[in-house]
């Protein structure tokens, strides 16, 4: 798209945040959509919101609120929202925000009861959605392990429909170093594979996942390799009593979270 010919404030600045060399050297976000955008504000992180007339007559809360927190608002038609997401169809709101990753001690704190480590994740759809999960069922942290997918990608904000600003996400360390963070603050380390001969629901029975638990998730193509697998404690399979051969990554990470939250919360954890 050419850029219009009368340029909003700001509009130039954001729309360079579509390439992943300006989002990590200015550590900023783009982000749309009302709700993500409206996560981001109540975070405090918004520094411009971008909103088509339509869409401040729609949403005039989250303008307003927007105004409140500090950022600056500009007015833009549908073609200059265009230009600066990359939906097919743009819901006409979108924010420049400060990047909310934090690093790997602060993401755990002392005392975490529940983290998901995402080794090398490659798809934005299933680190969004991991993350949202994560937040839905009160796990502490998120890690994404060095090569994984950038956090402030497009396509891992939309996924996360806000939840990258409910709790921390930290990237870029190695697994070793996360599996040797996670068990010097208590936890035990789970790793999940379907062709384990340990499986889910066992585990669950016994109390054993009333512990601490870390779960490190595999990549999307490849699994954990063995030497990576070889790092947890135990390899947990998700039981399957139907005719599908196994779960994507995202459902297995919501099924493992959910069993062992819930076992934490029948437990007093």
């Amino acid at each position: 798209m050419s850029e219009p010919t009368v340029t909003p404030q700001g509009w130039r600045s954001a729309r360079r945040l579509r390439t992943r060399k300006h989002r990590l050297a200015e550590r900023r976000w783009l982000v749309e959509g009302p709700q993500a955008v409206g996560e981001a504000v109540a975070a405090g992180v918004v520094r411009r919101l971008f909103a088509t007339p339509d869409a401040a007559g729609r949403h005039p809360g989250l303008v307003a609120d927007a105004r409140a927190s500090g950022a600056a608002v500009t007015d833009v038609t549908p073609d200059q929202l265009s230009g600066l997401v990359d939906t097919v169809t743009p819901q006409g709101v979108a924010a420049v925000c400060d990047a909310v990753d934090v690093p790997l001690p602060d993401a755990l704190g002392e005392t975490p009861r529940l983290v998901v480590v995402c080794a090398r994740i490659r798809d934005p759809g299933n680190a969004g959605t991991v993350i949202r999960c994560a937040d839905a069922f009160g796990a502490d942290a998120v890690v994404l392990t060095d090569s994984s997918v950038e956090l402030g990608n497009p396509k891992v904000l939309r996924a996360s429909v806000g939840s990258v600003f409910h709790l921390p996400v930290t990237t870029g360390a190695s697994l070793e170093d996360v599996v040797a963070a996670c068990r010097a603050r208590g936890l035990q380390v789970l790793a999940a594979d379907g062709g384990a001969p340990e499986q889910l629901d066992a585990l669950a029975t016994r109390g054993a996942l009333a512990r601490p638990t870390a779960w490190m998730m595999g990549n999307e193509a490849w699994g954990l390799p063995a030497e990576d697998a070889a790092l947890a404690d135990a390899r947990v399979g998700v039981p399957l009593w139907g005719a599908a051969e196994s779960l994507n990554l995202a459902t297995a990470a919501a099924v493992c979270l959910y069993t062992t939250a819930a076992a934490q919360r029948a437990g007093g954890g």
